[in-house]
């Protein structure tokens, strides 16, 4: 049998040297991606929960949906008030449509219907679709705050700051 060798030649040395530089830069960088990482901030961006919707005038008898995708919003005119519905399907979260031919709110994930008042008629919905607080600036432009939410199976739509008379 051969003897083990007991050192190493001087191109082994240099290549377990430049593995353990590789490893270890590797390692530096890690730490210091982690360290970048951690001095940004953890950023919601979900949309505002307050926001200016025009003036009252601007808005024809039926569905507005210019604020839906930026805020989550339809501004409903039916029958002499003007009030900011929630575009958050009551089943399951999902985004219903609105369906103008129909006069109602279709979800797309498993058939719930809304009237235009947002009472919720077929499907698997529990409840009917929430009112967000509207009222009007000293510029007399509308208000939507989404913080403040009522419900109809709650008698919360007769409250004065659901809708505004237009």
């Amino acid at each position: 049998m051969s003897e083990a060798r007991q050192s190493l030649n001087r191109r082994e040395f240099f290549s377990y040297l430049s593995v353990a530089w590789i490893a270890f830069g590797a390692a530096c960088a890690g730490l210091a991606s982690l360290a970048f990482r951690y001095s940004y901030p953890n950023v919601n961006f979900e949309p505002q929960m307050e926001f200016l919707a025009g003036t009252p005038d601007i808005y024809e008898e039926g569905v507005d949906e210019r604020y839906k995708k930026g805020f989550g919003v339809w501004m409903v005119k039916l029958e002499g008030k003007l009030f900011a519905l929630s575009n958050i399907c009551t089943h399951l979260g999902c985004i219903p449509n609105w369906q103008p031919a129909e006069l109602k709110f279709k979800c797309p994930c498993h058939g719930s219907g809304y009237y235009m008042s947002g009472v919720n008629f077929e499907g698997p919905a529990p409840r009917p679709l929430e009112r967000y607080k509207i009222g009007l600036n000293a510029e007399g432009k509308i208000i939507v705050d989404k913080t403040k939410v009522f419900r109809q199976e709650k008698g919360q739509w007769d409250n004065p700051n659901s809708f505004i008379t237009v």
